[in-house]
Formats: structure tokens, sequence, C-alpha cells
């Protein structure tokens, strides 16, 4: 939906403060105005149906439905849905997910004002938006270090001091299979002991406490 020829922007970020900041930035621009402002994943994709945004600019980290769900959700919808994560997450995983997700544009938070009124122009006409530093995490990303499905659940039940007795209980599988899962989430993320394992996984945001 756009509001004569103003770039209409959805923004979804779970505090208050910070979705009036950013509001306010982009009104204060002259070719793009805030259609909407919302809080959580689902609001997201409610809003998104509803105002048909040129740009959704969407946070990682928000209550229920994730950053990235949403984000999935919104390109079931509009498979040309434009979109730019705006977040507290640098690890390259995160932003290879985001990527994968139909993100076209990737800002932290702690940038100036100008990176984000830049990207969403650059954005809005149809080019990609990645700073150097996250491109910097994405090219230092590990190549083939993507993980399965089991052995993520694996990793974060790690993450959260689980041992292998209880990882096993907890999925339903042997604890045989769990030792296999861990050799190879060892493997992947190239280190050595399941310390290092859990240090390097919030470093690049493959797991979150």
């Amino acid at each position: 939906m756009n509001n004569g020829n103003k770039t209409t922007v959805l923004i979804v970020d779970d505090h208050p403060i910070m979705r009036l900041g950013v509001a306010a930035i982009i009104n204060a621009q002259h070719d793009m105005k805030v259609c909407v402002h919302v809080g959580t994943g689902e609001e997201a994709v409610e809003m998104f149906k509803k105002y048909r945004p040129d740009i959704t600019l969407m946070d990682l980290r928000l209550p229920g439905m994730s950053g990235l769900d949403a984000l999935r959700a919104i390109r079931q919808i509009d498979p040309h849905a434009k979109s730019i994560v705006l977040t507290t997450y640098e690890g390259d995983e995160d932003i290879h997910q985001a990527i994968a997700a139909g993100a076209l544009g990737y800002i932290i938070k702690g940038m100036s004002h100008e990176t984000l009124v830049d990207a969403l122009r650059k954005v809005r006409s149809g080019m990609r938006f990645l700073p150097r530093p996250v491109m910097r995490s994405l090219a230092d990303r590990t190549p083939n270090s993507d993980l399965s499905p089991r052995e993520r659940e694996v990793l974060s039940l790690m993450a959260h001091g689980k041992t292998n007795k209880e990882i096993a209980s907890s999925l339903g599988i042997t604890e045989a299979t769990v030792k296999c899962h861990v050799s190879v989430i060892l493997l992947q993320l190239g280190v050595t002991d399941r310390t290092q394992a859990v240090i390097e996984a919030l470093h690049r945001g493959l797991e979150h406490l």
C-alpha cells in the first residue's frame, strides 16, 4: 500500500520506545511514512495482510513467533515482499538465516539513523543493503556448517546445560544417538568440546539464551 509516492513501512519491535524512535526517523523523511508499528510476529503478519507495506522493518527477537518465522510467513503471503532486519543479533548464522528467509537488508541496532534511511531507500529500489560489518560476518561463516533440525535441538539443550542422558530423555532417543549428534556438532562448529561448542553457537547466533 503506497501512500502517494511515499514508501510505506511496517515496524516490528517488541520495545515501544524503539518503535516510536524509529517511526520518528522514518516519518521525518520526505519520501517515506510508517503505516503501522507492532510488537509481535503474529501482529506483524496480520498488519502486513491489512496494510501491504512497501517494506517491513523486522526485529528478530520477539515474544512468541520469532522475527524469522514472521518474515517467512510474510513471504508466503507475498513472495515479493521487501523486508529489512533491524536487530541486536550480530552472529553470522542470524544474518544467514535472515537472508535465507528473504530479508533484503540487515542493520544492527546502534548503527546510525542515516544507515537506516539509506537501507530503506536502497531496498525500496530493489537493491540489497548489507553494511560492511554484516558482510564481514557473513563472509566469515564456515561453509557447510548447517546443522540438521535434530542437531539444532541437541545443541540448544547443550547450551542449557543438559547432559547427554538428559538430552536423550528429553528427545526420546538413545544416549548413543545423542553422542553421535554431539560429535557431528563439534565437527561442524570446528571445536573440540561441548563448552567450546556452546560458546561458538552463542557467538554465531546458532543459539540464544
